[in-house]
């Protein structure tokens, strides 16, 4: 019998059916669900799924925030052997018509009226069968015949259960590691995403290598450990942490109320194993600034002393491989007890013995912030197509600026000519949906994965990601800037949200950049600078001249062909619902050119020449 995220959810029913294996927030009130409760509900909807006529290798998709309802409905798919295909709760009606019709989802999960109106206007669905909705407000003069409410899918899986015992079992037992469980679309930077598919080998491969092989933090993961859900569960990233380590690991996983609500629910939760984006890691730095700024002026001068001497520790636990001295030691607990316990407290990173950055390049001096308080940082990379596992800065071995070293088992090398990095090992997916042709040009027949990232190695160890091959600027002069690196200098302030570096094929580099709204509008209040909306405030002289300060500051950290020789204020916040960011926050940079067009000629047409 083949071992699934399934069969250990299983297994975990039957050894601990009282523990914990996730919590909800409802009206205000954290809600338990135990292994044994998580299990039976699995059984219900799997069965639903037999009912509903679901075979073998037929997809099921979800629009949905995290919710308990996720992880079943996926856990249910793949007991029944069929796939799971995630959807973005912020993917347009036309990507979530493309997703659905591409994938030729037979099921679909639709949390509530907004996701199901963007179902029924998708157009032409032949394969679409079900609409399943967790939330029936709104939804009483819908006559769809398709439309399915969560409640009565449970209700027509218990019928069937009761008259086809052990169905799913019985599935769940014939289960094969090459099965794919999910399809997980890639962010479509460049053009439609592709469906990435996943097999249960690649799950229990990326399990056993980060839980039991070379654990990415001792003690190994358990359930002991609290995990906040709130990044989108169709992110690789979110459904290895909260789903796949859930069922491996046992942690308790609880629900984040949305997006919004982070910073209070990790408050509440106080998590121990925490993995961020760099977006919110830089949002956290930006929140922890912006209160100590706004303090009293006793706090303030009270949290710049301290913050200075989290500066220097970070800046020695960074040479020394994230460990002490006992010099820093004994400073760190003479902060802890005056300081930084209650900054990491209401920052809701208190008890956090593990946390970690990946899906997008940081600025080290992001990170180097947090480890001075104490928050034991480690960057990891990893790609939908290879199920998220790769490298990994191991405790005590974390080289700021690195993305660690591989995993036991792991091939990584970086190609001679192009400095691509490749990785090889039975995690790599099984190919794109439908997509042969991208297949072959992603995977060699020797099973060498194509990453699309350049790198190098840092001492020969450890892998050092310098940027994306197709993001690498060649100006006119013939030098290759990688722009992420600038990016990434100019977004460590807290008053910069967005940057955007341009200047493939011309004589300098230039950047677009957008303001970090509450960091700068908090700012300007300070100094009585009035504004009305985002575009008000970010063409104000004072704030132009503000981030001239950031641009300055971070060109003098680079060399001339790397320096921002002029720059241009965003009018609007990018957005995904606009086509400038993808589901996963990623800039388009295609996108920007066309939209911004007139911006960036100007920066470069106000020099004179050819731009």
């Amino acid at each position: 019998m083949t071992r699934t995220v399934v069969t250990r959810i299983r297994d975990r029913a039957a050894t601990s059916p009282k523990g914990v294996a996730m919590r909800e927030k409802r009206l205000g009130i954290w809600h338990e669900i135990t292994w044994a409760s998580y299990w039976e509900s699995v059984l219900d909807v799997a069965h639903a799924l037999l009912a509903l006529g679901v075979e073998p290798g037929d997809r099921v998709a979800v629009q949905s925030e995290n919710r308990p309802e996720w992880l079943v409905l996926d856990m249910a798919t793949v007991a029944v052997r069929a796939t799971t295909v995630g959807l973005y709760p912020t993917n347009p009606t036309a990507e979530t018509a493309y997703l659905l019709g591409h994938s030729g989802a037979s099921i679909h999960l639709a949390e509530d009226q907004e996701q199901v109106d963007k179902a029924l206007e998708s157009g032409d669905l032949p394969h679409l069968r079900r609409i399943v909705h967790v939330e029936s407000r709104g939804l009483a003069s819908y006559d769809d015949p398709r439309l399915l409410a969560w409640e009565a899918l449970v209700a027509m899986g218990r019928e069937h259960r009761a008259a086809h015992p052990g169905a799913v079992e019985s599935l769940v037992d014939a289960a094969e590691s090459s099965d794919v469980m999910t399809l997980v679309y890639t962010s479509g930077t460049t053009g439609p995403p592709k469906g990435a598919m996943l097999t249960i080998g690649n799950a229990e491969f990326a399990l056993e290598t980060v839980l039991e092989k070379s654990p990415f933090t001792r003690p190994a993961p358990g359930p002991k450990d609290l995990t906040l859900s709130y990044l989108p569960l169709c992110h690789v990233a979110e459904r290895v942490l909260t789903t796949w380590y859930n069922a491996g690991a046992g942690t308790q996983v609880n629900f984040a109320e949305s997006i919004e609500t982070v910073p209070q629910n990790l408050r509440e939760v106080q998590p121990t194993l925490f993995f961020a984006v760099p977006r919110i890691w830089e949002k956290l730095l930006a929140t922890a600034r912006i209160k100590l700024d706004s303090a009293t002026w006793a706090k303030r001068r009270w949290a710049r002393f301290w913050l200075a001497r989290a500066d220097k520790l970070g800046a020695t636990l960074a040479a020394n491989g994230g460990q002490h001295t006992l010099a820093t030691r004994v400073v760190y607990a003479v902060g802890w007890v005056l300081f930084f316990r209650a900054l990491r407290d209401r920052l809701g990173l208190r008890r956090v013995r593990h946390a970690s950055c990946g899906a997008a390049p940081v600025a080290p001096e992001v990170l180097q912030f947090f480890m001075g308080i104490g928050v034991p940082m480690h960057e990891l990379y990893g790609m939908t197509e290879n199920a998220a596992i790769a490298t990994a800065n191991r405790p005590g071995r974390v080289r700021l600026g690195t993305v660690g070293e591989a995993h036991e088992g792991i091939e990584v090398r970086v190609d001679d000519t192009s400095g691509e990095i490749l990785t090889r090992h039975p995690a790599v997916f099984a190919g794109y949906w439908q997509d042969p042709e991208a297949t072959a040009a992603t995977v060699s027949e020797d099973g060498w994965l194509h990453t699309g990232d350049v790198g190098e190695w840092v001492d020969g160890t450890h892998l050092r990601i310098t940027d994306r091959m197709k993001d690498i600027i060649i100006t006119a002069g013939g030098k290759n800037v990688a722009p992420s690196e600038i990016e990434n200098s100019l977004k460590a302030s807290p008053f910069i949200k967005e940057a955007i570096v341009i200047g493939d094929g011309r004589r300098f580099l230039t950047a677009l950049i957008g303001i970090e709204l509450d960091t700068v509008g908090a700012w300007a209040q300070q100094r009585n600078l009035g504004f009305t909306t985002y575009r008000d405030l970010a063409e104000k002289p004072e704030v132009r001249a503000l981030v001239q300060g950031v641009v300055d500051e971070v060109n003098e950290r680079h060399n001339p062909v790397e320096q921002v020789k002029h720059f241009r204020m965003l009018p609007k916040e990018l957005d995904h619902e606009d086509g400038e960011l993808t589901a996963t926050q990623k800039v388009k940079r295609s996108s920007i050119d066309a939209m911004f067009h007139d911006l960036v000629e100007e920066m470069y047409a106000s020099q004179g020449g050819p731009a």
